[in-house]
């Protein structure tokens, strides 16, 4: 019996085959079939100015950002150190700042520092 895999947007583990597609009930995602774990391992995740990211780089924040459950915004000049890729999202990156932990931040809003 073949493995339906879980959703690379949300991991919910709810998605099922649809012809030669997988769909996502919970967040609409739909991929092919044959995307293989080969492809998703080379993702390449870049910054503003086309720069890869790695995980453990710096990033500079480039315009002040609300922070969901946070009091304070995330300057532009902040510093997020030791950043962590995010399997599968080619789009949003983990870190820390200096005042706000646990940070999930789009790539668009950052530059390598």
């Amino acid at each position: 019996m073949s493995e339906i895999p879980a959703c690379p947007i949300c991991r919910k583990e709810h998605t099922y085959p649809d012809g030669d597609l997988y769909i996502c009930p919970d967040c609409g995602h739909e991929w092919l079939q044959q995307a293989t774990a080969h492809e998703e391992a080379e993702q390449i995740v870049r910054d503003v100015n086309g720069n890869v990211l790695k995980s453990g780089d710096s990033v500079i924040v480039i315009k002040d950002l609300k922070v969901k459950g946070a009091s304070i915004p995330l300057k532009q000049g902040s510093v997020i150190r030791n950043i962590r890729l995010i399997d599968g999202d080619s789009e949003h990156i983990e870190g820390h700042s200096d005042k706000i932990k646990d940070l999930v931040l789009k790539v668009c809003f950052l530059k390598k520092a």
